[in-house]
């Protein structure tokens, strides 16, 4: 079979590209820090496909990697994002905003929720609601006794999953396009085929639907999450080795003086959702243009000077670096990944069993580990469709329903990875480690992926 061929030439390394990968789950477990962790399993493939030569290619790679236009955007938009969120910070309006939310909630699970309801507000973007939604709930989290660690649990249930099942995102862009180029979706037909596999992505679903349960009590605490609540509970709702995140949030200060106005926190939010979808759900235009908008609209309005506005600017980047760092560290790993063969070689052992009625469930049992250990939810995917798109048609699939599991398993790798975009981010935001958060996340996760799989398995 020709896709078997494309597969094995692909797959030179074979097992041996597990390694690097492996190495990276079990430094960052151990050690709890992922950047390092990244790094070690980055060298580790270097070495393996370089031998004498590594230290030149390693070097070669970095430059590479910094040229990676996904990276780049990654880059801009999140820095864009920390510049914003000072604004907000400066002038005051995030804490108006945080005073009229605090008004209406009274109790913990209040507050979880009107965390979990604008975490779907901003269905535009993933990276919006992480980064949005933790700076402006981790205050009223915080006199709830709530830990950081559920906030961010709460936040991540909302970003990938309700951006993946909600059409107007851009993940429905970015795959509804792939779906187009693997013959899954005619002409100009990509956002209806994705549309059709909404009913199916089953993951998305299930974790967004979970926090409820979990905000309740319905679904009982367990694990590290339940450890880390006990701690909340006694007052300590920054959790310990997370203190240098909370002193970069404390790097902005609000102006003395300063005369706050919500608006200035909700219409720069409501201007960048509307420019979003003007932009065709290109977020980094809409991102550039809201904080141009902002900055004008603050110094019209004489809230800050030229310099503090500028500094406040920079200052808000600045807070991005350490969870840039660590993704442009997975940007590494996934070049690595990808000169191994790792996504092609376990997509040739699993093809053999792969037919229409076992194909829903494989896809999003392979996909997703894939997604979980390399953190790259929708990279290897443009590696991956086409092969799936081939054995669909092949075995006569259901297409909406093998759609639903793909997305879940981007979806998934998205939500559940100790070091995915999402999960550092999220972190990062609310005032934890992305290790911190993907160990006390990680149980619900795994629930709603044996969920998923059970139910692709009667789907089928």
């Amino acid at each position: 079979m020709e896709t078997a061929d494309a597969l094995q030439s692909a797959s030179h390394m074979g097992a041996l590209s597990l390694i690097p990968t492996l190495l990276v789950l079990v430094i960052a477990v151990w050690i709890k820090r992922p950047i390092e962790a990244l790094l070690a399993g980055a060298i580790m493939g270097v070495i393996m496909l370089n031998g004498t030569e590594s230290v030149g290619a390693f070097a070669d790679m970095a430059v590479r990697t910094l040229q990676d236009d996904d990276l780049a955007w990654i880059i801009l938009v999140c820095g864009g994002m920390g510049s914003l969120i000072g604004i907000f910070i400066r002038t005051g309006s995030l804490h108006a905003f945080m005073e009229k939310v605090t008004k209406g909630v009274t109790t913990r699970f209040g507050a979880l929720m009107a965390t979990w309801l604008m975490g779907i507000a901003l269905f535009v973007d993933d990276y919006l609601n992480s980064i949005t939604v933790g700076a402006a709930m981790r205050k009223i989290t915080d006199k709830f006794k709530i830990s950081r660690e559920m906030l961010a649990y709460v936040i991540d249930s909302t970003a990938a999953p309700v951006s993946v099942i909600i059409p107007i995102s851009t993940w429905a862009v970015f795959f509804g396009t792939i779906l187009v180029d693997v013959g899954m979706a005619e002409e100009g037909h990509g956002i209806m085929a994705y549309i059709s596999g909404i009913p199916y992505m089953l993951y998305p679903w299930i974790a967004v639907l979970m926090v409820p349960l979990v905000a309740s009590g319905k679904l009982p605490l367990f694990g590290p999450m339940k450890a880390a609540e006990l701690r909340a509970a006694g007052g300590q709702s920054i959790p310990p080795g997370a203190e240098h995140i909370h002193k970069a949030h404390l790097a902005i200060q609000e102006r003395k003086g300063v005369d706050r106005k919500i608006s200035l926190f909700v219409i720069p939010l409501l201007t960048l959702v509307g420019l979003t979808l003007y932009f065709d759900l290109e977020f980094l235009r809409a991102t550039i243009a809201t904080l141009g908008l902002t900055a004008i609209a603050v110094l019209a309005l004489k809230i800050l000077d030229l310099h503090d506005t500028f500094d406040t600017v920079i200052e808000g980047f600045k807070t991005m670096i350490e969870p840039l760092a660590i993704i442009f560290a997975a940007y590494m790993l996934k070049d690595v990944n990808g000169s191994l063969g790792l996504t092609t070689y376990i997509l040739e052992l699993t093809q053999p069993f792969m037919t229409a009625q076992t194909l829903p469930f494989i896809v999003f049992g392979v996909m997703g580990l894939i997604a979980f250990a390399t953190g790259s939810s929708w990279g290897m995917f443009v590696i991956a469709l086409p092969i799936i798109a081939e054995l669909a048609i092949a075995t006569d699939a259901n297409i909406p329903l093998i759609i639903g599991a793909t997305l879940s398993a981007s979806t998934f790798g998205s939500h559940a990875c100790l070091y995915a975009d999402a999960t550092v981010l999220t972190a990062q935001s609310c005032g934890c480690t992305s290790i911190q958060h993907a160990l006390t996340q990680l149980p619900y996760a795994f629930l709603a992926a044996l969920l998923s799989l059970i139910g692709f398995a009667f789907l089928a």
